[in-house]
C-alpha cells in the first residue's frame, strides 16, 4: 500500500496568500492607528519588539483581531510561565532567519588541520505564536494598562507636531514644500511635499513625508536599493511602493503616526497584489528593506540633532 504524503508547510506561501486575501478586500489594515497595552509595536515574551516582516504581520493581526495585549509567544514559552493556550485559539505564523556554514565538496583539510573557509547560506524557518489575549494563566504584566503610556497631545489642524517636526527637520535630505504633489525626484535628489496646511490632519502630513523620504533612501549614495528600471505601474515601481509604505508604517510606530499616501485607490492596491501574486517571498524581502530604510532615517535624524546641538554649544 502506497504511503500517503503530506505536503510540507510553506510559510512564505501561507503568509503571502493571507496578505493577498486581506488586500483584495480593498483595505490596508496596518494604516489604522493603534496601541495594544500602551505599545505601538508587537512584543516578544521578553518585551523585545518584533522587527521587519514579523512586526508588520503581527501589527496587522493585532488590529484585525482587536487584541489588547502587545505580547506574543510560543506554546513552550507560555508553558514555562505556567500558562496555557485557550482551547480553540488559532496561532499566527511568524518567521526567523538564520545562517549555517557548510563545507564545499572540494574542501579539504590543510596540513595544519585548518580548513578553507566554509560556505555560508541563509535559511528561513517559521514558528507559531499566540497573543497573550489567547492565553490563560499569564502574569498580569502581560496585560499592561493601555493608559500606562500617554498618547501624544492632540494638535490643532494643520499645525506641526513638535517632536515629529523636529525628527524630520533633522534628516539631511532636502525637502521642498509647495504644490499639491508628493514625490521624490532622483535626478535632483530632493523630496517635494505639499505644505502641512493642505492636510486636514497633520499626522497624515508626516505619514506622507515619511513615505517620500523612504523613496529617497534608495539613492546610490544612501542604501543603493534597486529593483530594476522603474516606470509608473511596472513591477519595479510596485516593489518600491511597498518598501515606502512599510517604511512609513515602521517609522510611524516610533513617532506616533500611521502610513499614509495622498491617494489610496484600486491602482495603489494593485501595486501590492501584482507583486505578491508573482513572488511569494516579496513581502519578506521588502519588509527587510523597509526596516533598513527606517533605521537609516532614524540614524540620520539623530545625527542631525546631535550636530545641531554641537553647533549651538
Amino acid at each position: 500500500m502506497a504511503r500517503s504524503r503530506t505536503s510540507k508547510f510553506d510559510a512564505s506561501e501561507a503568509i503571502t496568500n493571507e496578505l493577498i486575501r486581506i488586500i483584495e478586500r480593498g483595505v490596508l489594515p496596518w494604516r489604522k492607528p493603534w496601541t495594544a497595552g500602551g505599545s505601538a509595536r508587537p512584543l516578544r515574551h521578553n518585551s523585545e519588539p518584533y522587527q521587519g516582516v514579523n512586526n508588520f504581520l503581527l501589527t496587522m493581526r493585532t488590529l484585525m483581531a482587536g487584541y489588547t495585549s502587545p505580547f506574543w509567544m510560543t506554546v513552550p514559552q507560555a508553558n514555562t510561565l505556567g500558562a496555557k493556550i485557550r482551547k480553540g485559539e488559532r496561532s499566527s505564523v511568524v518567521v526567523y532567519y538564520g545562517q549555517s556554514r557548510t563545507q564545499s565538496d572540494d574542501e579539504q583539510d590543510t596540513n595544519d588541520g585548518d580548513t578553507e573557509e566554509a560556505r555560508v547560506f541563509r535559511f528561513q524557518k517559521s514558528y507559531r505564536v499566540f497573543n497573550a489575549d489567547q492565553i490563560e494563566g499569564l502574569p498580569d504584566a502581560f496585560y499592561p494598562d493601555a493608559c500606562s503610556v500617554p498618547d501624544h497631545a492632540p494638535s490643532a489642524p494643520s499645525a506641526p507636531i513638535p517632536h515629529m517636526q523636529a525628527f524630520f527637520d533633522a534628516i539631511d535630505i532636502t525637502t521642498v514644500f509647495g504644490g499639491t504633489e508628493a514625490r521624490y525626484n532622483p535626478p535632483v535628489d530632493k523630496v517635494f511635499m505639499p505644505s502641512i496646511e493642505r492636510f486636514k490632519d497633520p499626522l497624515n502630513f508626516y505619514g506622507v513625508w515619511a513615505h517620500e523620504l523612504a523613496h529617497a533612501t534608495k539613492a546610490p549614495h544612501r542604501l543603493n536599493r534597486d529593483y530594476g528600471l522603474s516606470r509608473f505601474g511596472n513591477t519595479a515601481y510596485s516593489r518600491e511602493e511597498i518598501v515606502a509604505e512599510l517604511t512609513s508604517c515602521f517609522l510611524g510606530q516610533e513617532l506616533g503616526f500611521t502610513a499614509h499616501t495622498l491617494e489610496l485607490n484600486a491602482s495603489y492596491l494593485y501595486h501590492w497584489l501584482r507583486v505578491l501574486r508573482s513572488d511569494k517571498t516579496a513581502i519578506f524581502k521588502h519588509a527587510a528593506d523597509a526596516q533598513k530604510a527606517c533605521d537609516y532615517l532614524i540614524a540620520r535624524s539623530e545625527a542631525g540633532r546631535v550636530g545641531a546641538t554641537d553647533q549651538a554649544a
